[in-house]
């Protein structure tokens, strides 16, 4: 009687050795039963083709060994489990396995002594290693017949074997399954059989989180090659494109618009099917597959932080539309396979949540994303951090759509994700997990948002003389503000056409985190780098004002507010007598503001004004400063249309620094609403008079009819040839003096422009 077993096989290392990554590729697996000199049970387990009858041994788990052969096709019930031990030792004659699948080229580099199988003919294989030739980066074969080759692969394809009784011919039962071969490097290393139910999850798949990796492909796809050359992207990064292959968004709006709106109605082959109508080419239904996972499927936290396997199951997805990574990467999966889509899942690290600059990678892996197969290439995907982002501080997921991740760059791709087998990067040469570890992490909204390339390249930084400056390159203007240990301070940003400039000065030595945000016009500032700073020595001279806004210094951003022309183009300003003139153009219709804050502490509204007096004349507007005291103070500009209600909008500001102890410079008067900025004032500039003096007055007024200084008594301002009012007027036994003028004629009526103080006697 013929008994069907359904098992898989798979073969995992017992001893700690030096292991390669898992690859595919197709062999075949044949378990009989054979005889084992001096042992009484009849059941030993090796292979009729793959190895010789001196590598049989009999099973290494006893409570699992089948009691009698009559029994056997009972006893591999759906709990069954089976494993068994042989050694691996280098053969009188080359061992050979089943002819594989031509499509099958080589390995790859990197997978240890096995380099791949090559045909010889009568649908044989032999052992090969695959070397590359430098010259032109082909692969060639150069033979090593006396040195053992060990199968490293899994190929997912279907293993028929038969068990029978020794020194019978009566055949028990009939073995099924799909292998998995991991190389050790030592000859002699023994190896363990896991033969369990087609249906059950094999022990090592469940270790490294692999299981929808190793899926079948309903339609019967086969498996294609291993990525190699045609597949490799140069490193670094070319700037030419985000994505890996050529595309258009704009077409696949139509698309996108059409999958995020499909419902699931039964099971995953109907959601296929729903999603395929508007999809006519394997890219289309990548994406179609790609848009409806982004937009459906929320991460699930705590099924990430309890390895729940239920939760990676798809049928279980579609349920909750919830899962983790490894979730995420299998449904792709099995959806891309329905569609006919090659895909795989490529499990790793990844620089994610969590995540510290400079952070060590070991043990397991903490990610999963897929690889898909698009015209006669592989692309990377990964619709976990497609989908959305989980909250730092209340672990809660958003979704939020991030195109960056479909079809990604692989130069960039590897920034954040680092496979467990080198050629999954896709990269020539590729990068090692220190590289990995140690290269500088650009976020994807750095990206997104049109940024090349920031300097330093490194993820930790060491001061230089307590200062750490870091430039950023893009391609178009972008607002930028950054954060040292949570606050906007001790730091010197400006704006530059195509990038920016910021020098911090770390307050305290020890280590300190810098995180840098930049956004569009109308956006909202997202983080695109994050720095650890290591402070040796902290410049305690370097004392910024705490109202020092970013960004500092005139700009393009500037010039979209209506500020053009600046007469001093840098944001530091070097003054030695604590007085210093800072002129614009200003374009109709804008109002300019300006304040004065320093380095001392809080300062009153009135003291932020008093020190600035602001001139007209013609289409430029002028500020004069003159400083209280020596020290470093933000002088910061706003503006506003005149015509429209609202606030003033800060537009940037100066750094302005004296040294000087002597500076002790008093107020400029006092201006009120009447004071026009194309008016100008040339004397008395101090907003403090002297008592009992006679004071001169000169200043230019538009559109008056009359002007008068009033103390104790009131004195005129006659006009004189040049356009300016002129006269003088006496401070004796007053305390405050005005300037007032009338504007229109026919009327009596006098308003304040100016206010001075008189000193006390």
């Amino acid at each position: 009687m013929m008994m069907v077993v359904e098992v898989e096989v798979t073969v995992e290392v017992e001893v700690e050795v030096e292991m390669t990554m898992v690859v595919e590729v197709e062999m075949m697996m044949v378990v009989e039963a054979v005889p084992q000199p001096g042992k009484s049970s009849p059941f030993f387990w090796g292979s009729s083709d793959s190895f010789t009858t001196k590598d049989t041994v009999q099973m290494s788990a006893p409570p699992h060994s089948l009691p009698g052969p009559s029994s056997l096709g009972r006893q591999m019930h759906p709990n069954a489990l089976i494993h068994i031990t042989f050694p691996v030792v280098s053969p009188s004659q080359p061992k050979t396995a089943e002819a594989l699948d031509e499509g099958m080229g080589h390995l790859g580099p990197g997978m240890g002594e096995a380099g791949g199988l090559q045909g010889v003919g009568n649908g044989i294989r032999r052992w090969q290693k695959l070397e590359r030739n430098e010259l032109h980066g082909n692969l060639v074969e150069k033979q090593h017949p006396q040195q053992t080759q060990v199968i490293t692969s899994y190929d997912n394809q279907e293993r028929r074997g038969w068990i029978g009784v020794v020194g019978s011919t009566r055949t028990l039962g009939e073995v099924r399954g799909r292998g998995l071969l991991l190389s050790p490097k030592p000859t002699g290393t023994q190896l363990t059989v896991e033969v369990h139910p087609q249906d059950a999850m094999p022990q090592l798949l469940k270790k490294f989180s692999l299981a929808k990796r190793f899926q079948g492909d309903k339609n019967g796809n086969t498996r294609p090659r291993q990525p190699g050359g045609k597949d490799a992207h140069a490193y670094p990064w070319d700037r030419s494109s985000l994505k890996s292959m050529p595309l258009d968004l704009r077409q696949f709006e139509k698309l996108d618009t059409y999958a995020s709106q499909v419902t699931v109605k039964s099971g995953l082959d109907a959601l296929v099917s729903d999603l395929l109508q508007e999809a006519h080419s394997d890219l289309e239904r990548v994406r179609a597959i790609w848009i409806w996972i982004c937009h459906h499927i929320e991460y699930d936290i705590e099924a990430a932080q309890e390895k729940d396997r239920q939760a990676f199951k798809p049928t279980t997805i579609l349920q909750t539309q919830k899962t983790n990574c490894d979730g995420y990467a299998g449904l792709f999966e099995r959806m891309c396979r329905i569609a006919g889509v090659q895909c795989m899942t490529v499990p790793g690290y990844s620089k994610g949540f969590g995540y510290q600059p400079g952070q060590s990678f070991s043990g397991e892996f903490d990610h999963a994303w897929n690889a898909v197969f698009l015209e006669g290439r592989w692309h990377l995907v990964d619709s976990t951090w497609g989908s959305g982002l989980v909250d730092s501080t209340t672990s809660k997921f958003t979704f939020l759509y991030n195109e960056f991740y479909f079809l990604t760059h692989p130069a960039l791709f590897i920034e954040d994700h680092f496979p467990d087998n080198k050629n999954w990067q896709l990269l020539k040469p590729p990068q090692s997990l220190r590289q990995f570890e140690n290269n500088m992490y650009h976020k994807s909204e750095f990206y997104n948002k049109g940024m090349l390339s920031a300097h330093p390249q490194t993820s930790i930084i060491k001061t230089v003389n307590g200062k750490v400056t870091v430039t950023i390159e893009s391609c178009a203007p972008t607002l930028f503000m950054f954060m040292l240990n949570g606050k906007q301070e001790h730091g010197l940003l400006s704006l530059r056409k195509n990038g920016m400039k910021l020098d911090v000065y770390p307050p305290t030595v020890g280590t300190h985190k810098l995180q840098i945000f930049a956004k569009g016009n109308s956006e909202i500032y997202s983080s695109v780098l994050e720095y650890t700073l290591k402070c040796h020595y902290a410049d305690i001279d370097v004392r910024l004002p705490a109202e020092l806004h970013q960004p500092v210094g005139p700009s393009w951003f500037s010039e979209q507010m209506g500020i053009t022309k600046p007469s001093h183009p840098e944001p530091v300003i070097y003054t030695s007598d604590g007085r210093c003139s800072v002129s614009f153009s200003v374009e109709e219709g804008i109002s300019v503001l300006a304040s004065l804050h320093g380095d001392d502490g809080p300062v009153t509204e009135e003291t932020q004004r008093r020190y600035i007096f602001q001139l007209q004349w013609e289409k430029r507007t002028e500020l004069k400063v003159q400083l209280p005291h020596a020290g470093k103070f933000a002088l910061k500009i706003f503006v506003k249309k005149r015509q429209e209600p609202g606030n003033y909008v800060f537009v940037f500001n100066y750094l302005l620094c004296c040294t000087n102890s002597k500076v002790n410079w008093p107020v400029f008067p006092e201006s009120f609403g009447n004071w026009g900025q194309e008016n100008e004032l040339l004397e008395p500039l101090s907003g403090v008079l002297p008592a009992n003096r006679n004071v001169p007055f000169k200043l230019k007024l538009h559109g008056v009819a009359k002007a008068l200084v009033k103390g104790q008594d009131t004195w005129p301002l006659t006009l004189n040839r040049e356009g300016y009012w002129e006269g003088s007027c006496s401070t004796a036994g007053c305390q405050e003096v005005y300037v007032m003028v009338l504007e229109n004629a026919n009327h009596n009526f006098y308003s304040y422009i100016l206010k001075y103080k008189v000193n006390a006697q």
